[in-house]
């Protein structure tokens, strides 16, 4: 790397800390650092498990117990032994903690607002913190099962289906497809999965199951901001393992040329190609798997 390359980076750095208020004692203007106000938030949003904080937070565990100890004493949240292992630690939030969490959360929203609203290309601003923030959180992304119409689901397949529409020469309408309610990607037939970081969902895959053994991976998704990380292969060895589960022996995919690089992720993956297997009107390739 060149040396104007690693000042531009350091200058990025530099920004950053000065605009979210790293060095500054009182953080939005709460009277306190932001480290402490991170800890704060992180109780509310994440739950109180110290372990999980800690892991969470990449935070030393002296540092970690000092912060929680000084929120002790402020009277924002109590300590106490895990009911259910006391060698565990957990933090609660109480009335006066989660009102500041809430207030936290108000002004950093304000914050966020004021931001954006000073550049005039603002989605290209967004999507670069979006590359940012998933190569940064590359190893803490979660692949959560969940119905595919729940909210995080329902956002990612809208963005599928956006990029279908733009890639495709003719376009893309989910209701000329198969199945376009998902209605068999969940159990007992199949499963839905969306892979989440702090909140923000980053791409999704189904697993459409056909009662008899055999089963379709459908609707793969990742971000832009995250796409190079390998979550694609995340989600399909995920639904293999789904598959395993349900005694699903034979899987089935199909994509369309205008997207090569899910015919090369495909083919990475040991998967083959067959011959047409549906009507479906805007799959050209078609590919199998045996599971062992």
């Amino acid at each position: 790397m060149q040396n104007q390359d690693i000042a531009r980076i350091r200058r990025f750095f530099r920004a950053v800390t000065t605009e979210v208020g790293a060095l500054e004692t009182s953080f939005l203007g709460k009277g306190r650092p932001l480290g402490v106000a991170r800890v704060l938030h992180a109780v509310g949003h994440y739950g109180g498990d110290v372990a999980g904080l800690r892991r969470e937070l990449n935070l030393d565990k002296a540092i970690l117990s000092r912060i929680l100890k000084g929120l002790e004493d402020e009277g924002l949240l109590t300590l106490a032994p895990d009911p259910e292992d006391a060698r565990r630690r957990v933090a609660h939030l109480t009335a006066q903690g989660h009102a500041e969490w809430q207030d936290y959360d108000r002004l950093s929203n304000v914050q966020a607002e004021t931001l954006v609203s000073r550049s005039k290309a603002q989605e290209a601003l967004l999507n670069a913190m979006d590359l940012i923030a998933s190569t940064f959180a590359k190893d803490r992304v979660t692949l959560v099962e969940c119905d595919p119409r729940d909210e995080a689901a329902v956002w990612c397949l809208g963005q599928y289906y956006a990029e279908l529409e733009r890639r495709f020469e003719r376009g893309f309408d989910v209701n000329l497809s198969r199945d376009p309610e998902a209605a068999d990607m969940i159990a007992p037939k199949g499963a839905f999965f969306v892979a989440m970081s702090d909140g923000v969902a980053l791409g999704c895959v189904g697993l459409k199951g056909w009662g008899d053994g055999q089963a379709e991976i459908k609707r793969l998704w990742v971000s832009e901001a995250a796409r190079g990380l390998g979550l694609a292969t995340r989600l399909m060895e995920r639904c293999d393992a789904a598959a395993r589960d349900l005694g699903i022996k034979v899987l089935r995919l199909d994509t369309n040329s205008a997207l090569p690089e899910a015919a090369r992720l495909y083919e990475k993956l040991g998967w083959v190609e067959i011959e047409r297997f549906n009507d479906d009107p805007y799959p050209d390739l078609f590919f199998e798997k045996w599971l062992d």
